[in-house]
């Protein structure tokens, strides 16, 4: 029989667990099993970090408990406010002295959180400034949840309505966790949110997609779009070439179909490269095929990374050519959000999420 020293051993922490894997945990040292909804109810419905607060669980086990297990995953480094925008940039350190940006983005009717999965990225798309810094691990599940509950703790002005996995990161190559978070994010106990209000971002990773569909969350699903042809992806998204535009279309409709859910197709305006009448025309055949939204998102800046080879030629498209896209999209009874830039003066847009080793200075921070 294994000793319960060992078992407490074995859990490096309880925050990032399930509900059901709670459940385990206590039985697992002779506890009853509903010490896990206790338990649960004050990580993520409470947002309590501090054992000490659980006031209905025994002060033995209370003890025990803070003996073995931190349930901080992150910590609050700092954060900048945009003037303009309000948007809330935040930058949190892992317990291994990784650093993170995750951003709330204040709007007329909700607020949103816009969270990591990863510390970097892999994937190196050309208009991101994350693949740029390059990938350094996998965020566990009770990081990315953290980030909701950190960001909670620190924003005043209004309750985060909800969440979007856009930030740094891929999150189907981080799979296991991201699926865990959501699972958390699922339970009736957790705080005033759930899956109604959380969408997914990726770039494409159809055997992932396929997965996400069987798990039974039914999350939103966003896909990284940019363009709908192939040998464009292959430039700006270099990903696209081991999985292509067409296995991740088949991916999303039967994501589409097994999930009752509209896809999400995000498409970053980039001059001369994606903005075209023939980019138009693929676009509104793409959109016939499945329920969907496309999000038109105009080019961020990315010389706070100092860019080089084609990421330094990228350039957004001019604002009427972008209104004009949206526009010949809406004739064709696509449904369009055109995204206002917001964040980009603290280098917390779409697409400006990085922390490089070396601090960088914006335009006029001198």
């Amino acid at each position: 029989m294994i000793e319960e020293k060992e078992i407490l051993r074995e859990f490096k922490t309880l925050k990032g667990l399930t509900l059901s894997e709670l459940r385990d945990f206590f039985i697992s040292i002779s506890e009853p099993k509903f010490r896990a909804e206790q338990v649960f109810k004050w990580m993520y419905g409470n947002l309590s970090d501090d054992f000490t607060e659980m006031r209905n669980i025994p002060k033995s086990l209370r003890e025990k408990l803070s003996a073995s297990f931190n349930l901080n995953t992150l910590e609050y480094s700092t954060s900048e406010v945009s003037p303009s925008t309000k948007t809330k940039k935040y930058i949190f350190k892992t317990n291994d002295s990784f650093k993170i940006e995750s951003v709330v983005i204040p709007e007329q009717k909700r607020t949103t959180l816009c969270i990591s999965t990863q510390v970097g990225c892999p994937l190196d798309c050309k208009f991101c400034a994350t693949g740029l810094m390059g990938y350094k691990k996998n965020l566990s599940a009770g990081e990315i949840f953290d980030q909701y509950k950190l960001a909670n703790q620190n924003y005043i002005d209004s309750e985060i309505t909800n969440i979007v996995y856009m930030g740094m990161g891929e999150p189907l190559l981080n799979f296991h966790a991201t699926v865990k978070s959501l699972r958390i994010f699922d339970e009736e106990l957790t705080a005033k949110i759930n899956l109604k209000r959380i969408t997914v971002s990726t770039v494409g990773i159809p055997t992932k997609i396929n997965e996400l569909a069987r798990t039974g969350l039914n999350v939103k699903l966003a896909l990284s779009l940019h363009s709908c042809f192939e040998d464009i992806r292959n430039r700006i998204m270099p990903i696209n070439k081991k999985y292509s535009l067409a296995e991740n279309i088949e991916a999303i409709k039967n994501y589409s179909k097994k999930t009752n859910t509209k896809i999400t197709f995000e498409y970053v305006m980039l001059d001369g490269i994606n903005d075209r009448d023939e980019d138009i025309k693929a676009l509104v055949k793409l959109c016939s095929t499945l329920p969907c939204k496309v999000n038109i998102i105009p080019f961020n800046s990315l010389e706070h990374m100092n860019p080089g080879g084609f990421a330094a030629t990228l350039k957004p498209s001019p604002i009427n050519r972008i209104e004009n896209f949206a526009d010949k999209l809406k004739e064709k009874n696509i449904t369009v959000m055109l995204r206002n830039t917001q964040g980009d003066d603290i280098a917390a847009a779409c697409g400006q999420l990085a922390y490089p080793e070396t601090p960088f200075l914006r335009k006029g921070a001198l």
